[in-house]
């Protein structure tokens, strides 16, 4: 293309008097544009029509004269790529095959304009990212066996289907769909009437297109078959959607506003650290940064100074969830100098909301000043609830959030109904649906010179007839966080919602937290409803009966606690809602423990200019965020402020439970940290600013070193071969030892002469000057030692009284070998048996202290449990040694724990209940109770000889299967300057019954838990694999020495399963064949069954893949254990 251009250029250049045919000739030119990528990535079942469809493309190609790549690498999906592509080809892709940052640049490239076109099985791809199904338009369901059958034409007139007769005969397979998006436009549909199998009826999709996002897409649902690909109406059908989706054929444009940044553009600057128990914050006129704690601090962020001092501290009433909770500035703060607080009388049973006057520089508070706006009375017998959040709206009121003011503890998660004479802090309806009583309320209020008046537009009449006058906003639980929509004028607040982990038929739905939108006054449901509407039973704590659901339509308060209207207002559905586990409706927002937020919404023309405001793309968008998730998400609507879609802000960033986010005078957000742990002072509880970069980035400087120690001379090989431009641009090197410039090549060679700890540093700019930098510390005059374990046997697994011979070997330069300058007492060999799980991920990693191995330790510190527990000292819930030491003896435990960490719920340890966890599979919380319950345990064999034998019996009349770690270290004597350094060598062994649960990878993973009332005579729960058509699961990295055969035990039940193919690899999905099973329908009347797989032959570390194929749409069968055999 840039030869024809620089032909046709020499050629006019010569006929300058004709140049406006040369823009014309050269702007068609442009418009013939067409480069494919054909991306065929599989994570699951693979089609063998693949290679078949990717010969089809290239001819394609070849006759029409376009340029086309074929690729199975993720790593294309960048812009440097993409950025030549107009249309990228998804060719029967299944899995999830991208990454966040990788999903990230596909959407990126279809916003600037990107053609996209998905054949068959692209919509049996990405099922966790929504952005993709809105993209692909749906995904696959099920499918029965190929079949012919009539497609019926509904679009003639379309390039892909022009050439077609209204009815097409058509050989293939025959997708269903689920998730299909509304806004599609149908092409062509299959007659089920001319197959079996179909479950749409008469309005069945295959194929389909539309303009989306600022690029489009086109899909068709046909191409299973490789016959498919040498049909000459199929090749014509799918050549018509490559140019539909190639649109005006042009290049596309990255420059598009509506493209999502790259995050790499933003940066995030801690501005402070080791807050306590940080609450809301306020950007001031003058840029500073005012922000208060819970136990009453006003501290103010200078940012001249980049410090923080203390303003004022108030004397507060810390119990429960009271103190400093709210913070608010004057709309006219530049002009009155008015900041208001919400914050707990130290004293009385009350909450106060008042205003103070700041000085002319906004440093310091006039205490003296205060004028009280509202006292609201509360009840201190029982917690909990006081929310506390303030904010100015866009009409200048002031709208003041509060809690509920009750005790969730005693209503089993559910709705704290319990109206019982005393029992007032138990019952939400004396607040939330009580007219006559603030709490559970957002109050709005217009500050006058003294006092306050109530504004026209709330839920009851100024004279209070009907309920408190400054109710805008009834039927709250928690309503933590709450901000504005400035521009629309809407209220959007995070509604902490109750705990209960499941519904109950008697008692009402599971708990669900919300995002809430109100565009007017209203009543948002609690304790009588939550989520969308979801109704409560009327329950009687005298009988314990249930009575009937409550009626979002005609809510009633019949509490004897009631002292307003008993008729109320009708209940409005929350905005966003969900609950522990994984959500349908919006799967971004994950699982595990709840505590939503609303931040404000974005507009780029309030701040004219700025530099470092964010980009035009999150115009018009509200952040919401999630305290235990550490999650921000940008949420798009429509003109209207209707619910379009959402994405995740800095997907790759997890905040340490966010709590309060403002933007400031110059369009950046600045963010509180609340930190990991409740009711603590936290290192990681931060005020952090976050910007956006427009201009030149820094590139990034990485320094590749083989060995960091090493004896006198010591010879280093330096290369800055992984530094990067994130710009694209060339970059220059400069080498430094110290100050000294040693090197300006991208690679160096140096010997150190003389011992000692020296900084190397590494300097690469790019063409604009912008440097970026990185240093390495060389330790000098001793030399790391070395050391392995040799086992005569199998590395991966134990056996009952199975003995393992070891050898330990060590050598160091400077003190010598084992026997010879190195003693026995030096090497310390121990094995520890652990009653756990573990992640061979982690424990590769080779951090030293035992207790950070295993699954249950990786599970606990990548989920919320940090945030509630610590594990020596007692937060909010207890410590995990305690919880270990309370169980220790007790064999039921652990059962009764895994039941805890699942469904929460409280009693045990104290009143506050435990969050749900329902997302974790019983193998996954089994572990984490494993590793708890270890910590109260002395499993370990000091002393061992460099070489031995040891017998593997500790775990024998074990509850738990466990794992033996043998562990083998050496600390040398130190040099002349560098002290002693240490190797160490873990080696992991298990037992040699794997649960099938297990896996270490998969696609269309299904895990099943069993009860004991589920199957007669069975008394204990466990866990197996769905063995569904097209799924796999791996076992990564078994050492099969001395392994025999694998003994794999399923089951199946011949009314929901239908039989097929059972199938073992070694290595690879199309790696050697160990065994292929037919499963036949019905033969094995659930079993267990045992069957064996003959691995006699192999002798070394393997991959075991079991994949399950079958025609129909019914699982095959089900896998419980699988066993490794000497």
């Amino acid at each position: 293309m840039k030869g024809i251009k620089n032909k046709i250029g020499w050629f006019f250049g010569l006929l300058a008097m004709i140049s406006g045919l040369w823009f014309f000739l050269i702007k068609e030119d442009q418009n013939d544009y067409l480069k494919l990528l054909v991306f065929s990535k599989t994570e699951g079942f693979r089609h063998s029509s693949i290679e078949e469809g990717q010969k089809m493309v290239q001819s394609l190609a070849d006759q029409h004269g376009f340029e086309v790549i074929f690729s199975e690498e993720a790593e294309v999906f960048n812009e440097r790529v993409l950025a030549d592509i107009n249309v990228i080809v998804f060719l029967n892709t299944t899995g999830d095959i991208l990454d966040d940052t990788q999903q990230l640049e596909l959407q990126r490239y279809i916003q600037a304009g990107g053609g996209f076109v998905g054949i068959h099985s692209a919509t049996d791809t990405e099922y966790k990212w929504p952005y993709y199904n809105q993209l692909v338009g749906a995904y696959f369901e099920s499918h029965p066996e190929q079949a012919e059958a009539t497609i019926n034409v509904l679009n003639m007139d379309h390039l892909s289907t022009h050439h077609l007769s209204p009815n097409w005969i058509h050989t293939d397979e025959w997708y269903n769909y689920r998730s299909i998006h509304p806004d599609i436009n149908v092409l062509m549909e299959v007659n089920e009437a001319t197959y079996q199998g179909g479950k749409h009826g008469s309005n069945h999709p295959i194929s389909w297109y539309r303009d989306f996002d600022g690029g489009r897409m086109w899909y068709t649902g046909l191409g299973h078959t490789e016959e498919s690909y040498v049909e000459p109406l199929f090749i014509e059908h799918v050549w018509g959607g490559i140019q539909y989706a190639a649109g005006p054929m042009q290049r596309i444009d990255y420059r598009k506003s509506n493209i999502v940044p790259e995050e790499n553009r933003f940066d995030i600057e801690i501005l402070d650290d080791n807050l306590n128990e940080p609450m809301e914050l306020e950007v001031l006129p003058n840029g500073n940064v005012v922000f208060i704690q819970r136990h009453g601090e006003v501290m103010l962020y200078d940012r001249l100074a980049k410090q923080t001092s203390l303003l004022h501290k108030f004397e507060v009433f810390t119990d429960f969830e009271d103190g400093l909770l709210g913070l608010a500035l004057d709309p006219k703060v530049e002009e009155n100098k008015q900041i208001y607080f919400f914050r707990s009388h130290p004293v009385d049973s009350m909450q106060i909301i008042s205003s103070f006057t700041m000085d002319a520089d906004y440093l310091s508070i006039d205490i003296k000043s205060e004028q009280i706006l509202l006292t609201i009375p509360t009840q201190r017998l029982e917690c909990c609830h006081a929310a506390g959040s303030l904010e100015f709206g866009p009409d200048q009121m002031l709208y003041i959030a509060l809690g509920d003011n009750t005790n969730p503890f005693a209503s089993d998660g559910y709705a704290p109904l319990d109206d019982r004479l005393g029992r007032s802090p138990w019952d939400a309806r004396k607040s939330s649906a009580n007219t006559d009583d603030l709490r559970g309320k957002i109050l709005r209020i217009k500050v006058e010179q003294e006092g306050y008046s109530i504004p026209e537009g709330n839920l009851f009449p100024r004279d209070g007839s009907q309920g408190k006058p400054e109710i805008y906003i009834m039927g709250c639980r928690n309503p933590y966080r709450m901000a504005f929509d400035n521009h629309r004028g809407f209220l959007y607040w995070g509604d902490v919602g109750p705990d209960a982990n499941k519904s109950d038929i008697n008692r009402g739905p599971g708990g669900h937290d919300e995002i809430n939108q109100a565009r007017i006054a209203g009543n948002f449901g609690w304790p009588l409803f939550v989520g969308n509407n979801l109704p409560y039973h009327d329950y009687d704590w005298d009988t314990q009966k249930s009575g009937k659901l409550f009626d979002p339509l005609k809510p009633v308060n019949d509490s004897r606690y009631n002292t307003g209207e008993k008729t109320l207002p009708p209940a409005q559905p929350a905005f966003f809602w969900y609950s522990y586990d994984n959500s349908t409706e919006f799967p971004l927002l994950g699982n595990g423990g709840r505590t939503a937020m609303a931040g404000p919404t974005y507009y780029q023309y309030d701040y004219p200019d700025s530099e470092s405001k964010f980009p035009k793309y999150y115009d018009g968008k509200l952040f919401i965020y999630e305290w235990m998730r550490g999650w921000m998400i940008s949420v798009t609507l429509d003109e209207e402020g209707n619910y379009v879609r959402m994405e995740r802000f800095l997907s790759k960033k997890k905040f340490s439970n966010p709590i309060d986010m403002v933007f400031g005078p110059e369009g950046d957000m600045y963010l509180l940290e609340y930190g990991n742990t409740w009711f603590e002072q936290n290192p990681d509880a931060r005020l952090l600013r976050l910007s956006y970069n427009r201009s030149n980035r820094k590139p990034l400087a990485k320094i590749e070193a083989p060995l960091e120690y090493g004896k006198t001379p010591f010879h280093v090989t330096l290369s800055a071969i992984e530094s990067y431009d994130l710009d694209g641009d060339s970059l220059t090197y400069v080498w430094r030892l110290e100050d000294q410039v040693i090197s300006t090549e991208k690679e160096t060679y140096f010997t150190f002469e003389q011992p000692g700890v020296f900084t190397v540093s590494l300097g690469v700019k790019d063409k604009e000057g912008a440097l970026g930098s990185s240093s390495i510390k060389l330790k000098v005059g001793n030399a790391l030692p070395k050391l392995s374990i040799d086992i005569n046997g199998n590395s991966s697994f134990y056996w009952d009284n199975s003995v393992l011979n070891y050898q330990v070997s060590v050598s160091d330069d400077e003190d010598g070998t084992l026997g010879a300058g190195i003693t026995e007492d030096e090497l310390v060999i121990t094995i520890d048996y652990l009653q756990e799980g573990f992640d061979r991920n982690v424990i590769a990693m080779e951090h030293g202290a035992l207790s950070q191995l295993g699954m249950g330790r990786f599970l606990i510190e990548n989920s919320d449990c940090n945030s509630c527990h610590q594990e020596e000292k007692k937060s909010i819930g207890p410590s995990f040694y305690a919880i270990s030491k309370k169980y220790q003896m007790d064999s039921s435990a652990k059962k009764y724990l895994i039941n805890k960490i699942q469904n929460g719920g409280s009693g045990v340890w104290g009143e506050v209940a435990m969050a749900a966890h329902p997302a974790l599979v019983d193998s996954e919380a089994g572990s984490i109770v494993d590793y708890i319950l270890s910590l109260g345990e002395d499993e370990i064999v000091h002393d061992l000889p460099s070489s031995g034998k040891y017998i593997f019996q500790k775990h024998i009349n074990k509850e738990t299967q466990g794992v033996y770690v043998l562990t083998a270290s050496y600390e040398d004597k130190g040099g002349e300057i560098i002290g002693p350094l240490t190797q160490q060598k873990i080696l992991i062994l298990r037992g040699p019954i794997i649960s099938a649960v297990n896996f270490d990878d998969g696609f269309r993973t299904r895990i099943m838990n069993i009860e004991p009332d589920m199957i007669p005579g069975l008394d204990e729960e466990f866990s197996l694999v769905i063995g569904e058509p097209g799924s796999h699961y791996v076992y990564e990295d078994i050492d099969f020495k001395n392994i025999s055969e694998v003994n794999v035990t399923i089951m199946q039940h011949p009314q929901y399963m239908n039989g097929g193919i059972l199938e073992f690899r070694m290595d690879s999905l199309g790696g050697e064949v160990l065994t292929s099973m037919n499963i036949e329908q019905g033969v094995l009347d659930i079993g267990p069954f045992d069957l064996k797989v003959n691995v006699s032959g192999f002798e070394e570390r393997h991959d075991l893949f079991m994949l399950f194929r079958s025609e129909e749409t019914a699982p095959i069968c089900a896998v419980t254990d699988i066993a490794f055999l000497r």
